[in-house]
């Protein structure tokens, strides 16, 4: 094996079966493989887009939300459990907001927060839910409790449990 170089079944027939092989194989095999992954690529990309352009029709103010008053590092329970009530049109008197004091443990600062929910529906907690952490992702739900009300058919009282670390 040591004296390859010197025999010639390698320079004659064995380098021009590679050189012809090497490129068929990239012309035949590598290079449609690489156009339809290109094609599914692009086909997501546009996917990615629509869904992009419908979320910013939904809500076009959260492109300047974390600019707004500094937003990321000014996090306040009370303005973030607001705007969500807000959006999911729960009404003020529907939610009670209790927070904590701010705890820095390893460097790292966080706060957590109860927020309760009164007679609202399943989909308005969920959707509570997902816009609050959304719009803040230093934001952690530790815990959710639900309490169906008696004698209505989708009435509940939610409460989450929150951990914001900044």
């Amino acid at each position: 094996m040591k004296d390859i170089h010197k025999n010639p079944f390698f320079y004659y027939i064995l380098i021009p079966v590679v050189a012809v092989v090497f490129p068929a194989l990239t012309w035949g095999v590598f290079l449609p493989g690489a156009r339809s992954s290109f094609n599914n690529d692009k086909e997501q990309y546009q996917k990615a887009q629509d869904v992009i352009t419908e979320l910013l029709k939904a809500d076009p103010d959260r492109l300047n939300f974390n600019e707004e008053k500094g937003a990321s590092a000014n996090f306040d329970y009370a303005t973030a459990v607001q705007q969500a009530a807000e959006f999911c049109s729960v009404p003020s008197g529907s939610y009670r907001l209790s927070s904590g004091i701010i705890v820095t443990s390893g460097g790292q600062k966080s706060q957590s927060a109860n927020v309760s929910l009164k007679t609202v529906d399943i989909t308005t907690a969920a959707r509570f839910l997902s816009i609050i952490q959304l719009r803040w992702s230093g934001l952690q739900c530790t815990k959710i409790h639900l309490k169906k009300q008696k004698g209505l058919p989708d009435s509940w009282d939610v409460e989450f449990t929150f951990k914001y670390v900044y």
